[in-house]
C-alpha cells in the first residue's frame, strides 16, 4: 500500500492534470509514480523536465537505459527497475545487457559497462571521478558532455527512487513481469 496517494487525472491537482492526460495517451495508462507526483505540480514538472531533457541528449536508448537502470540498481528502487526494465525491452536492449543490469554484474559489452561503471561510480562517490574513472570514460568513446548527460540522468532517477521509496509506489500492471527486489542483486556488486 502507498504512503502517499496516488493521484488519477481526476483527482490530481488542476496543474498536474495535463501532465497525467499526456501519460495515458503516451502509454495507455498514467504510472503509478507520475500519480504520485502529481500531488506537486512543481515535482511532477521537474521530473518531467529532466526525463525530457535526458531523452534528448546524445545517448542511444540502450545507452540511455543502461544509465537509468544503473542508477535505480545502486538505490534499489523496485519500481524504477521494473518500468526501465519494461522500457529496456522496448528499446531492443539485449537481453544479456539487462539480465546483467538487474543482477549487478558485469556487461559483457566493453562500451556499455563502462557507461554502467561510470554511471554508478558517479551516484556512489557523489559526483567525484578519479582521473584514470573519467580517463576510462572517455577512452570508451564518450565524450564529456555525455558525462554531463550521465548527471542529468541520475538527477531524473533520483526524484523518481526516492519518491518511490517515501511512497512506496505500487508496481502498475504492465511492469509486473519485470518485478525485481535488492535481493535479485549480489551484496557484494551493490556496495563494491
Amino acid at each position: 500500500m502507498s504512503h502517499l496517494p496516488v493521484h488519477t487525472i481526476d483527482s490530481a491537482p488542476a496543474a498536474s492534470q495535463e501532465a497525467l492526460e499526456g501519460a495515458r495517451r503516451a502509454f495507455g495508462f498514467v504510472p503509478n509514480l507520475l500519480g504520485v507526483l502529481a500531488a506537486s505540480p512543481a515535482a511532477l514538472r521537474a521530473y518531467l523536465s529532466v526525463g525530457e531533457a535526458f531523452n534528448a541528449s546524445s545517448f542511444t536508448d540502450v545507452e540511455r537505459q543502461v544509465v537509468l537502470l544503473s542508477v535505480s540498481a545502486e538505490h534499489e528502487c523496485q519500481y524504477c527497475m521494473a518500468a526501465h526494465s519494461a522500457a529496456a525491452t522496448a528499446a531492443k536492449m539485449p537481453r544479456d545487457v539487462l539480465d546483467a543490469l538487474r543482477s549487478g554484474e558485469s556487461i559483457r559489452d566493453a562500451r556499455l559497462e563502462t557507461l554502467r561503471r561510470t554511471t554508478r561510480t558517479l551516484v556512489t562517490s557523489r559526483g567525484r571521478l578519479r582521473e584514470d574513472e573519467l580517463a576510462a570514460f572517455l577512452e570508451a568513446g564518450f565524450t564529456t558532455a555525455q558525462l554531463l548527460e550521465v548527471i542529468a540522468g541520475i538527477a531524473q532517477k533520483t526524484i523518481s527512487n526516492y519518491t518511490n521509496h517515501v511512497a512506496e509506489t505500487p508496481l502498475d500492471r504492465p511492469f509486473e513481469k519485470f518485478a525485481w527486489a535488492p535481493a535479485d542483486v549480489a551484496p557484494e556488486t551493490l556496495r563494491s
